[in-house]
């Protein structure tokens, strides 16, 4: 846990009292001593100190100060559903690498089962992504869509103007593409990759089809590494 996080309704005039596993994880692993600076941050909201008052019997109170407004990252995913021990895997993953908006969504070979894992309840969705959120020190939490109709999502949604799909007999690589100005999304489909038709409807909205490495990967390893290459490129832009 490399930022505790906490949402508004915590904080008493700019203090926080945590006694649940945010103050076991300061108390048995950061072990802190008195007026130690912690860094804290609200979710959905700035990156702040935590200056540590008192520290009890699972009980921590810190003192919460120096706040700063992260910049929301500018790269989307859109995913096909993989198989949800999968998924679970790979929600704390997305969070961590900064995804601002993340599309799960259905295709011809999703199976429809899928859609009824307890993976996509609220409560397991927004737990998976704090636990990559307080990983990776941020605090903009991914924004999570379920999408069940492809086609009709895909005609009706305004992406941003950088459309990136992968696919692995793709000509251009995404390693090779120049560095991305704007917001981006990345379009990364199920086992077995999309089908034809589905590939004909992201080419209809100019989405430019893209590799990874010679060979075929399997759809988390892909997706890791995918979102690897296009927030490095994102990092790229930002800096420049």
């Amino acid at each position: 846990m490399n930022r505790i996080l906490y949402r508004p309704s915590e904080l008493a005039h700019n203090k926080l009292l945590l006694t649940d596993y945010r103050a076991t994880h300061i108390l048995q692993v950061l072990k802190p001593e008195i007026n130690a600076v912690l860094r804290t941050g609200e979710i959905d909201g700035p990156l702040s100190s935590g200056k540590v008052l008192k520290l009890e019997n699972q009980k921590v109170l810190l003192e919460i100060t120096d706040l700063e407004t992260p910049t929301r990252p500018q790269l989307d995913l859109l995913l096909a559903l993989p198989r949800p021990k999968v998924l679970k895997r790979l929600l704390p993953q997305i969070s961590a690498m900064g995804i601002d908006h993340l599309y799960i969504t259905n295709a011809e070979r999703v199976e429809k089962y899928y859609f009824d894992t307890h993976v996509l309840s609220d409560s397991f969705l927004e737990n998976a992504l704090l636990e990559g959120l307080q990983q990776s020190g941020d605090t903009c939490l991914t924004r999570v869509s379920i999408v069940h109709d492809l086609p009709p999502f895909l005609v009706q949604t305004d992406f941003p103007e950088n459309r990136w799909l992968l696919h692995p007999d793709a000509d251009e690589s995404l390693l090779k593409i120049p560095v991305m100005e704007g917001r981006c999304i990345l379009a990364i489909g199920p086992e077995g990759g999309w089908r034809a038709n589905e590939i004909e409807m992201f080419e209809e909205l100019e989405f430019l089809k893209l590799s990874l490495f010679k060979g075929v990967l399997r759809s988390d390893t892909a997706c890791i590494a995918a979102m690897g290459l296009a927030k490095a490129k994102e990092e790229l832009n930002g800096s420049s």
